[in-house]
């Protein structure tokens, strides 16, 4: 996520040359450590034998045999990430990421967070022996590794007209408050299964249509490791795919086919959900294209950070029970009618020691579509986009809650607004702030040039202060 000019940090833009969310130190502690890593990859065809090879009534071992808090197996022996630097990206992150190779269990959250949405009480985001992992299946090389590519838009995109997304073509309208069976029908003209080939392996992962010429969106973590990509549509075509942009801080990218006329999703809106709502996913998981699996919105505003080292994001996420699965990645989580309402992106597994279930456990991450659709449109128009930043470095070792400020950005939104070096910032909008993710995923959910008010304690006085987010590219 570097400047695109100067290869340099990624915020040494027009606010000063300091990180708004730089990491600490290697050494410092964390707070709320809930990153996601990798699935190890799986081949794309799933076992679909009718019968078990072993015997099914053979007594079970002991559960559990093992340390149900144990780190999960270790993932890439190699560097994953020498592509990502070969092109010069810094790594905003850096300080986060571990000597070892093992991806380490979660532990829970020091602070619990309020449910923006005021529907319910205090909620954590994991409790031990889970860990958020991305959703990419596939084999590459027997290690697991998703890199930061970044793709220049071809010059001949600079022609293309803007057009909201979800918006043109032949947009699916299965009826109110319809079946399953009715949403899944009219949704699986319009969502794909990606193969991603290249950097010595391959992966399988899903995304849908976005606009009838052609754009198709999905999480980074698809493609990022990826030289050639090609989608399968529903009823077998196969066409080859451009990578127009990306942006690895939300985990979302979109794609381009040299197709026209295409069935198109149509876009909800991910603010108007409810808990209880109905969520339905369709993707293909393990390769299984055109897999739907459906449940109800479990839970909103769950503060997520997903990936490794070059490419954290941070989501504002929606949790749902519907089936997700390594392979689900970048298909849509849908309502009763058939809008797409999120981006599947994340699941929470269960650590080797509890089972060795790496699958579905019934807590699934999707990137709400209100948030997607704005970087999508962006990524369309420019094959770049925007995040949104107050212009602050934080101190990650914070007990809080709140967020400590350890460092102002010059000529930054929060030096314009005032704020100083040692505020605590405890709100944004009125909702409370548990630790220093939590204000990145809050900020994260709104856009570049909105005005926020942050709840600041300032050596023990409370004050508002009143800021309008800056933008970085990339």
């Amino acid at each position: 996520m570097n400047d695109e000019t100067t290869g340099r940090d990624p915020y040494s833009d027009a606010y000063g040359a300091h990180d708004p969310y730089a990491a600490p130190a290697p050494g410092d502690a964390s707070q709320s450590d809930t990153r996601a890593y990798p699935l190890p990859q799986t081949p794309p065809a799933a076992d679909t034998r009718a019968y078990p090879t072993t015997d099914p009534y053979a007594a079970r071992p002991a559960y559990p045999t093992a340390d149900p808090y144990a780190a999960q197996p270790a993932y890439p022996t190699a560097d994953p990430y020498a592509a990502y630097r070969a092109q010069g990206y810094a790594d905003p992150y850096a300080a986060y990421a571990a000597t070892a190779t093992a991806a380490p269990a979660v532990a829970p959250p020091a602070q619990n967070r309020q449910e923006k949405s005021g529907r319910g009480g205090m909620i954590a985001l994991a409790s031990a022996g889970l860990a958020l992992t991305a959703l990419v299946a596939g084999t590459i090389g027997g290690a697991v590794g998703f890199t930061v590519a970044r793709v220049t838009q071809p010059e001949t995109a600079a022609a293309v007209a803007v057009a909201p997304i979800g918006a043109t073509g032949d947009a699916i309208s299965p009826p109110a408050g319809g079946s399953i069976a009715a949403v899944a029908a009219a949704l699986q003209p319009s969502v794909v299964q990606i193969n991603v080939a290249g950097g010595g392996g391959e992966g399988t992962g899903s995304g849908f249509v976005i606009r009838e010429d052609g754009y198709i969106l999905t999480n980074n973590h698809v493609t990022a490791n990826g030289n050639d990509i090609a989608v399968t549509f529903s009823d077998g075509r196969v066409a080859d795919a451009t990578l127009i942009g990306a942006n690895p801080g939300y985990d979302l990218a979109v794609l381009k086919v040299d197709e026209t006329d295409l069935p198109v999703v149509t876009l909800g809106s991910s603010g108007a959900l409810e808990v209880g709502d109905a969520a339905i996913a369709i993707g293909s998981p393990l390769g299984l294209q055109g897999t739907v699996t459906a449940g109800i919105v479990s839970a909103l505003n769950r503060p997520v950070t997903a990936g490794g080292e070059g490419e954290m994001s941070f989501i504002n996420a929606i949790q749902t029970d519907a089936a997700i699965n390594p392979g689900n990645s970048g298909g849509p989580l849908v309502d009763g009618n058939g809008a797409v309402i999120g981006v599947n992106s994340a699941i929470a597994a269960l650590g080797s020691g509890l089972g060795g279930q790496a699958g579905n456990i019934g807590l699934g991450f999707a990137i709400p579509i209100d948030t997607a659709a704005r970087i999508a449109t962006e990524i369309i128009s420019s094959g770049r986009s925007s995040t949104p930043i107050i212009g602050v470095q934080l101190d990650m070792q914070y007990a809080g809650p709140g967020a400590r400020v350890a460092g102002i950005t010059d000529n930054g939104p929060a030096a314009a607004a005032g704020l100083r070096e040692g505020d605590v910032i405890t709100a944004v909008n009125g909702t409370p702030v548990a630790d220093a993710t939590d204000l990145i995923v809050d900020v994260r959910s709104l856009a570049p040039g909105d005005q926020v008010t942050l709840t600041v304690d300032s050596d023990g006085t409370e004050r508002e202060v009143k800021l309008v987010l800056g933008a970085q590219k990339s």
